[in-house]
């Protein structure tokens, strides 16, 4: 072989092998920025596509949800548990989870926290911790903060907090979890339905106007609204119509009933059927079924649909309908 072809050949190698460096290296930040949360994974929002529940148990153990889900004859889709402040993101519960097909749904509850505090970023070496284990989980985490906070019954709601510390905090919130790149992270703005002592849009006696506690579209995914059924006398209309009509003037992110029941006082299975029937007629994304006992007076009864047959027929059938997404 001539000096001059080994010349050749020599930079002609050499070409190949920077091109396969460049390769690797693009290949290998690509691979980086695109995985496990790293962009945003937007969940369906088909309307009455989700059913979930919240039980006693989780996220210590699944078990309870796997017993309601023989109960009910369908796998939620969306399978919820309450976080205390400084609790970790309880992987193992989520991978359980998203091996039933169904995404975790967590509300992060600020007792005990300086909302202000979060909002200056006192907290961020937990909050980043938690989005870390968030981004490496890699399915969808429905994650909400600070829920119910137009009604005047938890340290950030109304009257204790002020709408706009609590807009500062959720803000912080949100975008710390991207500048993280948990971009799996469907972010769910929880309030109260409307009764008294909360407030929609327009001020009540005992609340302030939801619009001072909304962060923007841009820091929100999906509404939730919490309500019960407490009476006989209670209908979807009355219990949930007003607040659904209110936010949609405010906002068109999809809205899900992300806590709910009927209670024994109200005649359980007739509610529970005009519960799925209004789901539908408003077009909202599904329900999460609060399946809790609490025997406290009208406000805290016992909503587990396995202590009534009666409930578990009416809730089966209502179920057995819906078509759920499976993310």
């Amino acid at each position: 072989m001539n000096t001059r072809l080994r010349s050749w050949l020599t930079i002609v190698a050499a070409v190949v092998v920077a091109a396969v460096c460049v390769t690797f290296a693009v290949t290998r930040a690509a691979s980086s920025s695109s995985g496990p949360g790293a962009a945003d994974t937007p969940l369906p929002t088909s309307p009455a596509s989700y059913l979930g529940v919240y039980e006693t148990g989780p996220p210590q153990t699944y078990q309870p949800v796997a017993e309601f889900t023989r109960v009910v004859g369908q796998q939620p889709n969306l399978v919820g548990y309450y976080s205390g402040w400084r609790e970790p993101f309880q992987v193992p519960f989520a991978e359980t989870v998203h091996a039933q097909g169904a995404v975790t749904i967590v509300q992060m509850d600020p007792t005990g926290a300086s909302i202000s505090k979060i909002a200056a970023g006192d907290y961020d070496g937990y909050l980043r911790s938690y989005a870390d284990s968030v981004r490496r989980f890699g399915q969808p985490v429905v994650i909400g903060f600070g829920h119910e906070m137009n009604a005047n019954w938890y340290s950030w709601g109304y009257g204790q907090t002020a709408p706009a510390t609590f807009v500062a905090a959720w803000r912080h919130i949100v975008t710390l979890f991207r500048a993280q790149d948990a971009g799996n992270v469907t972010w769910l703005w929880t309030l109260q339905a409307d009764e008294p002592c909360t407030g929609p849009i327009a001020a009540q006696p005992c609340t302030g106007p939801l619009t001072s506690w909304w962060p923007g579209g841009q820091y929100v995914t999906w509404v939730g609204i919490d309500g019960y059924y407490y009476r006989p006398s209670d209908t979807f209309a009355s219990v949930f119509g007003k607040t659904i009509t209110q936010v949609r003037i405010l906002t068109a992110k999809p809205v899900l009933l992300s806590e709910t029941a009927a209670g024994p006082e109200s005649h359980q299975p007739a509610k529970i059927g005009d519960l799925f029937d209004g789901m539908r007629q408003y077009g909202t994304l599904g329900l999460v079924w609060f399946d809790i006992t609490q025997d406290d007076g009208t406000y805290h009864q016992d909503w587990r649909i396995e202590d009534s047959p009666a409930a578990e027929t009416a809730f089966r059938h209502d179920a057995s309908s819906l078509v759920l997404t499976r993310p």
